[in-house]
């Protein structure tokens, strides 16, 4: 079957797939290729409760999606695929473990997720070891895919652009649209804000007229409001989450600023607009991996209807990388033509312009994508349209 053309169907049931969860589970050796005569198994190592599940139940929805389309049209070379789900409850310790009984109990192929970058770092001592391709689909921390030397683990990859990226495409998309002077309002808990408000003020090409600080869990941005106001700037970008960033926009609007606001894909979540009030939601814009308006391709628009019949929801992009992560996998297993998963780890850091509904593929040297981002245009509490950035 070719991966590259295959037939994207709809889902009524997605019944034929083999869910395990993390328990006490009959151990078997792991080795170079987990494959039986007729099943090709790959494990999901997602966040499906704690406080990641949000992120991790659309990926893994995204992941069973894909494995369901394939088995369908045939599998792989032949072979069905087993998926095999783990929860890892948003902790980088479970996610160890549950790398580990993937891949020692249920002799995975291979790996799709964590969704987390602590989490996608904590499998990948056992990963490697057993030498099992791992795929994180949104793990977007510069770094994740390197070792201490600074070159990528042989067996390690993520379906996702960087942070560093993401923040000079905000800044592209700011200059494009006119913007000449900016509020940075960078959540200064981890180093996802940090890194954004960087690459973010190194490419605005307008002045920043302000630059504050936050910390996750804050509620009351009055008194930075109150200054950013004072500046009157033509956009605000808010280098953080949608938690933080729907209070934000919030309180922003009951103010009176009326400058655009931007953001990285943190802000990528339904719940911003319940956050920040459905009647605020205007002059918003975000950068998501995932393009599902009127303008996307052909490929996206068939998986959103097949999304949605199948969950009863329209995908957000972290369904749809979750989905291309599978894909990804199996494209490389069909180029190899055999199970070696060296060869298969091969063929995955040399794949060139695959086309994936978040987008074309082509790995770099670092094992992440280089690939387009798209800017959503939220107006009136709706998408209105999305603005391709190239990578440079």
């Amino acid at each position: 079957m070719n991966i590259k053309g295959i037939k994207r169907f709809s889902v009524m049931l997605l019944s034929t797939m083999v869910i395990a969860g993390c328990g006490n589970l009959t151990q078997t050796s792991s080795s170079n290729s987990n494959t039986s005569e007729d099943t090709i198994k790959i494990g999901g190592n997602f966040e499906l409760t704690g406080s990641a599940a949000g992120y991790g139940n659309d990926i893994n929805n995204g992941a069973k999606l894909a494995v369901e389309e394939i088995n369908e049209a045939g599998g792989i070379d032949g072979k069905q695929i087993e998926y095999i789900e783990a929860d890892n409850k948003s902790d980088a310790n479970e996610s160890a473990s549950a790398a580990a009984r993937l891949i020692d109990e249920e002799g995975v192929s291979a790996i799709v997720g964590p969704s987390l970058t602590a989490n996608f770092q904590a499998q990948i001592n056992a990963a490697t070891q057993a030498q099992v391709p791992f795929i994180g689909p949104a793990v977007t921390s510069d770094g994740a895919t390197l070792d201490s030397n600074g070159e990528a683990y042989e067996y390690g990859f993520s379906v996702a652009f960087l942070n560093s990226f993401q923040g000079g495409a905000i800044a592209r998309f700011s200059n494009d649209q006119g913007y000449e002077t900016a509020a940075v309002m960078q959540d200064n808990s981890s180093d996802y804000g940090q890194i954004l408000s960087d690459e973010f003020t190194s490419a605005f090409e307008g002045d920043v007229v302000a630059t504050e600080s936050y910390v996750s869990g804050d509620t009351d941005y009055s008194s930075i409001l109150t200054n950013i106001k004072s500046k009157n700037p033509d956009v605000i970008f808010i280098a953080g989450y949608y938690t933080e960033a729907g209070t934000i926009i919030k309180q922003a609007r009951e103010m009176g600023i009326e400058a655009a606001i931007v953001g990285p894909d943190g802000l990528a979540s339904e719940e911003l607009s319940s956050l920040a009030g459905e009647e605020n939601m205007n002059d918003i814009y975000y950068v998501s991996h995932f393009a599902s308006d009127e303008d996307a391709s052909k490929a996206s628009q068939e998986f959103s209807a097949a999304f949605e019949e199948a969950y009863g929801k329209a995908p957000d992009e972290f369904a749809a990388l979750g989905y291309d992560a599978v894909y990804l996998y199996a494209n490389a297993v069909e180029e190899v033509g055999s199970e070696d998963n060296q060869a298969i780890a091969e063929a995955i850091a040399n794949t060139t312009d695959f086309q994936g509904v978040t987008g074309a593929i082509t790995m770099k040297e670092d094992h992440t994508p280089n690939k387009t981002a798209y800017i959503q245009e939220i107006q009136n509490n709706e998408v209105v349209g999305s603005t391709a950035v190239a990578p440079e």
